[in-house]
């Protein structure tokens, strides 16, 4: 019994802190509802136009040409949804700025306004009084909206967690997907293209799995698995990207003065402040909503401190202590940095050598991810090392690697791990074998950084 209530222990555990989804499982059917509303804020909330202007999609297709995924393979169901046009409607109604007419299926309005008008003119004709049949003209868009979705890509990134043991496990997953649409403004009267924008939206989809497969003696098995998956609704991904695309397309309308708001000037002033903060962070993020935005000064002063090991003639080397200041600064290339370093640390073997020595270092570094909060480095240079008298002196080269972590901007904490091998092999006075003396340093950093960062970030597809 105990081990039953273990195992199970296990799966409950692993479920309430994977995923809070399970707890809400649908037990029961649902009734119809309103349809679902993207949660995006936008600037033009409480922005309106002096006149709607009217426009017209005759089409917003899906240009993908992508089917579902299934696992050995695909279907012949599409990927995105054919309904792109009626999205892109409702999006323009529902911004205030457009009045948007029919034409996707202006054949049904036509003959429908033909059976209207054939109606009217048989009753005129068997009436005895005066009856119109002029049919009202239709409206007729100065604007025609174009583009469509031009791209969904699958499973930019997949990955996941797990871990087994003795027939107990728990796994967890996640896939993200990412679609693409173009959507510009045509101008009916000279045909020019008058706006076009671009936007992209990920689709998130995670899965969480706990089992439990044991034989609990020669003839029982005891077998429990559960789990649960959400998957970000594609519609709604669709269509939160198409409410982006007409707010960019009003916004930088506004800008170029395509769209006049109420308000004038200041509003106008309004939106182009918000508008190049929401590009600013754009532009700081790359593919895979990685954020570019330099969090490092262009110096910094360093404290270390850690354990230093010979590695020398003599055996049994013992673990001593050693410290360090350093001064690293950035060149104008991202990553690029030089490093000037102070130290005091020991050596020793035991029953043997020890000695106190004091370092000096210059080297040169460079961070793999300057623009992420955790990112590896390397560093290569050459130095010093004196005794604690001063009389004797070794060069050396050193090189070393480890990762630093941002808690917050401008102070970083670091690990690292550092060779350095000395072009001599009499640090302890005995010569002996055909290899230089050199020693290891291991420790725990913190950067301060200094100043401002450069202006470095830039718009980065890959990074």
């Amino acid at each position: 019994m105990k081990k039953y209530i273990k195992y199970s222990l296990c799966i409950v555990l692993v479920l309430v802190v994977g995923c809070g989804t399970y707890l809400n499982q649908p037990l029961i059917t649902s009734d119809a509802r309103i349809g679902e509303n993207t949660s995006r804020k936008s600037i033009l909330d409480t922005i309106l136009p002096l006149s709607k202007a009217v426009v017209g999609v005759y089409k917003f297709r899906d240009q993908t040409g992508q089917y579902k995924l299934i696992e050995n393979g695909s279907t012949f169901s599409s990927a995105i949804t054919q309904g792109g046009t009626s999205i892109l409607l409702n999006s323009l109604e529902e911004s205030n700025w457009f009045n948007p007419i029919e034409r996707e299926n202006i054949g049904n309005l036509l003959n429908e306004r033909q059976i209207i008008r054939s109606t009217r003119q048989e009753y005129a004709a068997g009436s005895t009084q005066d009856q119109s049949t002029a049919m009202p003209p239709l409206l007729f868009a100065g604007i025609l909206l174009e583009g469509g979705v031009v791209s969904y890509d699958s499973n930019i990134i997949t990955g996941g967690s797990g871990a087994r043991y003795f027939g107990v496990g728990g796994a967890t997953e996640y896939r993200q997907d990412r679609i693409t649409i173009y959507l510009r403004a045509v101008s009916t009267s000279s045909g020019r293209i008058i706006k076009n924008v671009y936007v992209s939206k990920t689709i998130l989809s995670q899965g969480i799995s706990a089992n439990l497969f044991r034989y609990v003696n020669v003839k029982r098995l005891l077998e429990v698995e559960t789990g649960v998956t959400k998957n970000e609704p594609t519609q709604l991904a669709i269509k939160e990207a198409i409410d982006k695309a007409v707010e960019l397309l009003i916004i930088e309308g506004i800008i170029d003065g395509i769209w006049e708001p109420k308000g004038g000037k200041p509003t106008v002033d309004f939106v182009k402040s918000q508008y190049e903060i929401e590009k600013k962070e754009a532009e700081s993020t790359a593919l895979y909503d990685r954020k570019l935005e330099d969090k490092r000064g262009h110096s910094a002063l360093s404290i270390e401190g850690g354990t230093t090991i010979a590695n020398n003639d003599y055996s049994n080397s013992l673990k001593k202590m050693g410290v360090a200041i350093a001064f690293k600064t950035y060149f104008k290339k991202p990553g690029l940095n030089l490093n000037f370093g102070l130290g005091f640390f020991q050596l020793e073997n035991e029953n043997s050598f020890k000695n106190d020595f004091y370092s000096f270092d210059t080297s040169l570094a460079y961070d793999f991810l300057p623009y992420d909060a955790i990112s590896p480095f390397l560093h290569l240079g050459v130095g010093t090392i004196s005794d604690k008298d001063f009389d004797t002196n070794y060069f050396k080269f050193l090189v070393g690697g480890g990762l630093e972590y941002l808690p917050a901007k401008n102070i970083g904490i670091k690990v690292f791990a550092e060779q350095n091998m000395l072009f001599s092999d009499n640090l302890e006075g005995l010569e002996q074998g055909k290899w230089n003396d050199f020693y290891w340093r291991i420790g725990l950093g913190i950067n301060f950084y200094l100043g401002k960062p450069y202006n470095r970030v830039k718009s980065v597809m890959f990074e």
